[in-house]
């Protein structure tokens, strides 16, 4: 058999990995004296990485994360009470299988969106589907999805994905239309998928957003059963930054 014949069988048994490797292995494996057992184990090994390492890439793209951040760099000694501990175990994404839900509370700038985007990034890495968006637009899609009759067939495409991250929820004060579609989209999630939710106001404010205190109340009642909540109650991260960046402006002055 030719190389260009065993080319196009690995093409049509889409191997990609092998088809670009496999000469350069089998070089390597004649030379270390491994076995044919070794040889095929080398590009299988590398064909797996491959193909995660794209169905990774396209959870990503997928997902619409608005900016790249890292769990990492969250800094949680600014977040008096917060627990490392309960990060790590979230980002592990067990939570999901169960259909759990991860509401984020605090004031602007303590890092809700930040940490929800590093949380939906840990879990693209493991394969997970998620989905980003904000409450204005989410809302909007359903307007308008309720207005061409296609309520229910964007409902079911969310439902592909096992988080949907709703950033957000707190700006806009809902109007009873909006109200409505939101309710609807989260009672289908109910104990059937995991949705993200952050917000600047508590609860006992969410009334405020959704008029209604019958909706209000159906609307806490299904995201807070089954659920893990975070309060992020430290200072705004951008305002410590402008305050320590005035201080050290001042040191340099008085230098």
């Amino acid at each position: 058999m030719t190389t260009d014949s065993l080319q196009q069988q690995l093409r049509q048994l889409l191997l990609p990995t092998f088809i670009k490797r496999f000469d350069e292995v089998a070089i390597l494996c004649e030379s270390q004296k491994k076995s044919h057992v070794d040889y095929l184990s080398i590009l299988a090994a590398e064909e797996v990485e491959h193909r995660r390492s794209q169905r990774i890439k396209a959870l990503l793209k997928e997902a619409k994360l608005p900016r790249n951040k890292h769990l990492c760099d969250f800094d949680t000694k600014r977040i008096p009470g917060l627990s490392q501990t309960l990060l790590q175990t979230l980002a592990k994404g067990e939570f999901i299988d169960r259909f759990d839900n991860v509401l984020i509370f605090g004031n602007p700038g303590t890092g809700k969106t930040h940490l929800s985007i590093a949380l939906a990034r840990e879990w693209c890495l493991q394969g997970r589907r998620v989905y980003y968006t904000n409450a204005a637009n989410l809302v909007q899609q359903l307007l308008q999805a309720k207005q061409d009759l296609k309520l229910k067939q964007l409902i079911q495409r969310l439902d592909r994905y096992e988080v949907l991250l709703i950033d957000d929820i707190s700006y806009i004060p809902f109007e009873r239309t909006e109200t409505d579609v939101l309710f609807q989209l989260l009672s289908e999630r109910y104990e059937m998928r995991s949705t993200l939710i952050s917000s600047n106001l508590p609860f006992g404010k969410w009334s405020s957003l959704f008029k209604d205190e019958m909706t209000t109340a159906a609307v806490i009642d299904r995201l807070v059963h089954h659920s893990v909540i975070i309060e992020l109650n430290g200072e705004s991260y951008r305002i410590a930054k402008a305050k320590l960046k005035k201080q050290q402006e001042e040191g340099e002055t008085d230098a």
